[in-house]
């Protein structure tokens, strides 16, 4: 049926068509939508499902595969380490009677020494509120025009020291300890000689001329030195040192020092042959030179002592026997890498403070008889030798206190620098004299020394801060057990 308005006729039709098709459109792409979003629902659902059920065994797995990785990793380490230490376990190594006595035992696993190494990052401390440097050097610049000063008069109460010999003497004594079974048995020997209780008690009256024990008593009393060696050293002003005795520990090269200090300054480690043989066998070795990177290796034969502690304190302390020539000395202890300026500390520790030694505070203790307790307790020596000692130094008035004269009595020497002066060489003397008659244990001797030579106004006692400065502690490696007698 028509009507006569086309255009109503026509509208209508348009408008049938146009909701038919907007009817259709939406209807497809909704249904399409759905299908989509109800596949998606589903897989998520499942894998949620999965999850929930199964949530336990995500976590263990990853942290039992991650545990089997890291034991087979150290394991690895482990047998890597003894190996760079001994040799390879499976190998047969033949040790002879000497390096069979170095302790295979690590005693630093788990905590790796080497971490330190090379490292130059300075130790702060906060003064007044100020963070500032603990070892104040000078600039780089003016650390390579540094120079050794020529020696002045010290104008000290000591003008020269003589040293006994009783070349070609022999009496009771030896290679062993203080025993209270034998009581006229001591650590005396050729090399020390048998200093009497009278001529200790003169060694302190300080005189112009003094007349004292001072090792290399004898040419028979060990402690050998090669004369190419000898002919090194006695070209030395300046000398940084250390010591290895008993193969127990590595050599660490020094580091941070200026150009002018490499050619001005000697770097002499000592060893023995078991330290040479225990070396070696990592592969370690002298070059023709006589030198393993920056250090002079001066390898001493026939040591005089069991203690391998008091073999020790022979280069520790009488360095100025050693260099004859040497107007200056740093001593290192083998567990340290120096990591300063030599010319730089000698500048900061003794030319500065117009000083002649330098020595750091002990961090934990102050009072001598409060450092013999913690050695007995420790088993650092026996309780029969530490009361030998205490009670001689009871007897010769050592005040109690922890400070003498405003400053701290108790020293940590791991680290000892000084100006080879009458006085300091007499001071070094007398306290290796005392290493000697009681224990090697050198924190309870020398603030006796310093008391009893009135010398304490020479001495730089430098805070712990300081010597953490220094060196990089490496802590000994392995322990080391004594030679026989």
């Amino acid at each position: 049926m028509f009507d006569n308005n086309n255009n109503s006729v026509s509208i209508s039709v348009l408008d049938d068509e146009s909701d038919e098709l907007s009817r259709l459109r939406p209807r497809v792409r909704r249904k399409r939508k759905k299908l989509l979003h109800r596949g998606d629902n589903g897989f998520a659902l499942r894998l949620l499902r999965k999850l929930l059920k199964y949530w336990m065994l995500l976590i263990i797995i990853p942290i039992v595969v991650f545990l089997v990785f890291e034991a087979s990793i150290i394991g690895t380490k482990h047998s890597l380490m003894l190996n760079s230490q001994f040799g390879t376990p499976n190998k047969s190594v033949r040790f002879n009677s000497e390096l069979s006595k170095v302790d295979k035992s690590i005693s630093t696993l788990g905590k790796d020494p080497k971490d330190n190494l090379n490292r130059l990052d300075p130790t702060t401390r906060v003064i007044g509120g100020v963070r500032q440097r603990c070892l104040k050097l000078l600039p780089p610049k003016e650390l390579e025009h540094l120079d050794i000063p020529v020696d002045k008069e010290s104008g000290g109460p000591v003008n020269k020291v003589l040293y006994i010999s009783e070349s070609g003497t022999s009496f009771v004594g030896g290679n062993t300890t203080l025993s209270q079974q034998h009581p006229q048995v001591t650590r005396f020997n050729l090399f020390t000689g048998n200093q009497t209780l009278d001529q200790r008690e003169r060694s302190f009256e300080v005189k112009e001329t003094m007349i004292v024990h001072c090792g290399f008593c004898s040419v028979d009393g060990g402690f050998k030195i090669s004369d190419r060696d000898k002919s090194y050293m006695r070209t030395c002003k300046a000398v940084v040192s250390t010591c290895a005795f008993g193969g127990g520990d590595d050599l660490y090269q020094p580091i941070g020092m200026s150009e002018t200090s490499l050619k001005k300054v000697c770097y002499v480690a000592f060893w023995d042959e078991i330290t040479l043989r225990a070396q070696e066998l990592v592969e370690h070795r002298i070059g023709e030179d006589g030198f393993i990177g920056k250090w002079r290796v001066v390898v001493v034969r026939d040591l005089p002592f069991s203690d391998q502690r008091l073999n020790g304190k022979i280069p520790k302390m009488l360095s100025h026997r050693l260099f004859p020539q040497a107007e200056y000395s740093i001593w290192v202890d083998s567990k340290s890498q120096f990591r300063r300026d030599p010319l730089g500390v000698l500048e900061a520790l003794l030319w500065r403070s117009n000083s002649v030694l330098a020595i750091s505070e002990h961090g934990a203790r102050g009072s001598i008889y409060d450092e013999a307790k913690a050695v007995v307790k420790k088993n650092k020596a026996t309780p029969e030798e530490v009361e030998v000692q205490i009670n001689q130094y009871r007897k010769d008035g050592l005040p109690q206190g922890n400070r003498f004269d405003g400053k701290k009595a108790l020293c940590e020497a791991s680290v000892i620098v000084r100006k080879h002066t009458p006085l300091t060489n007499l001071l070094m003397c007398l306290w290796f004299n005392e290493a000697v008659r009681f224990t090697s244990r050198d924190q309870l001797s020398f603030p006796y020394v310093v008391w009893r030579l009135k010398a304490f106004k020479n001495v730089n006692m430098f805070p712990v801060c300081t010597r953490k400065d220094l060196v990089n502690s490496m802590g000994h490696l392995r322990k080391v057990k004594p030679l026989q007698s």
